[in-house]
This record gives structure tokens, sequence and C-alpha cells, in this order.
């Protein structure tokens, strides 16, 4: 059965200015995320993978082509309309969990929703349960400063789910981890992917992590490279 495209670039190129000189450092990528995959994307440092996210995010704008969200060119959009998108059809879990100092963990999953305007009890309920499934429900009304480095992440993974987005985009998640947090998180996402209805793009150095993925691109020069395709 095909699977639902809700993530492409299309000829996607990124270029910068400096001083006189033109850098490039995105070339006509193409490639498209379908429902439920799981994806690692790895590169060398310089090699565009950030560049990537934030196009793909709808933070930045590509210099040529297009990048297509749940079916809509985000170059169409208004900055207000990719901002909602991004919203409700998307995730995201950095090295760095950036949560709110002041907010509890609770409510800290509750900020995408409060974004959208639908914050309620029902969506309280949610995040708890989120908490829940992540290991954290005893952990709900605890501060950041309260939390350990893994349980924050775990954190801002329940927060990237509270909105059911269709893609979640993770850059580096276990980047600031101890190895044996890194590989319980790794496990916990596994775990997400199969649980949760929606495509997880994971940009990782780990090597051996990004490998377990059924699908495998590399930033290489500006180029997507297509490592392995192992979804059956």
């Amino acid at each position: 059965m095909s699977r639902e495209e809700v993530l492409s670039c299309r000829s996607v190129s990124r270029e910068f200015k400096l001083g006189p000189q033109t850098v490039k450092v995105l070339s006509d990528v193409d490639f498209a995320i379908h429902s439920g995959e799981l994806v690692s994307i790895v590169g060398s440092s310089g090699s565009g993978k950030t560049t990537l996210l934030n196009l793909l995010a709808g933070l930045d704008q590509p210099s040529q082509g297009d990048v297509y969200m749940a079916g809509q060119a985000l170059t169409q959009l208004s900055d207000r309309a990719r901002a909602a998108l991004r919203n409700s059809h998307m995730g995201f879990v950095f090295q760095f969990h950036h949560l709110l100092p002041e907010f509890s963990a609770e409510e800290n999953v509750l900020l995408p929703r409060a974004i959208a305007g639908k914050s309620s009890p029902a969506a309280r309920q949610e995040a708890r349960e989120l908490l829940a499934r992540v290991g954290l429900a005893d952990r709900a009304r605890h501060r950041p400063a309260e939390l350990s480095g893994g349980e924050r992440q775990r954190v801002a993974i329940a927060r990237a789910l509270i909105n059911q987005p269709r893609v979640v985009l993770m850059d580096e998640p276990t980047g600031n981890l101890d190895d044996s947090t890194s590989e319980q998180v790794h496990q916990l996402l596994l775990e997400l992917n199969r649980d949760f209805d929606a495509s997880f793009i994971i940009v990782t150095h780990n090597q051996e992590w990004a490998q377990q993925m059924p699908h495998q691109f590399r930033l290489k020069q500006g180029h997507m490279l297509t490592l392995t395709n192992n979804h059956s």
C-alpha cells in the first residue's frame, strides 16, 4: 500500500551571499518523506544539514525549487500561514531541549497547543498521557532544573508530539547526552515511530544510530545521496 507524501524537496538549492562571493550550500536536492517513515540524514560539519532543516521547517526559503508540506508549496504561503502549517503539521526536537525553565514539564509539553489556541483540560490530559508514554508520569510537575538531561529531552519529545504532527524534525536529539542515556532515547524514538502516525526525520552524527533507520540519506557537498532503503 502506498503511503501519503507528507514532506518533500523538489530541485531545492540554497545560496548565500558572502560579500562579493556566492556560496551554494545545497544543490538540486530532491527527496520525499512519506507517512510513518523513519529517516536519518548524516553529513559532515558544513554539509548543509542545518540549512536543510531550516528549509524543511519553512524557517528559510530556497534560492531555487520548493519545499512542500502537506501538499502546499511553502514559498507560496505568507509568514503567518507557514507558521500555522508548521505548528499543526510539524514537531521539533533539538540537541538542546529548549524547555522554558519557569514552566513545569507538563506546561512545556502544552506550549504548542497554547500557541495554536487549543489549550484545554483535554489537552492537559493528553500532555500527561504523553509524559507517561515517555516514562515521566511522576515528573509532570517538575521544572527542567529538577530533571536530568535525558528526562528533559524526553519532555522535548513529548512536546513535539502534542499536536499530533505528520512529521517530526530532530536535530542531533541525543548529541548532548551520555552514551547510556542516548541509547535509551534512541530506543524510545523507535518505539514512538511505531506507535504514532508520524514520520521522523533525524539529523545525527551517530553513524551506528543512523544505520538503524530504514531510510538513510547523506548530504555531501550540497547534494543529497540515498544510502539505503530497507523499508519493507
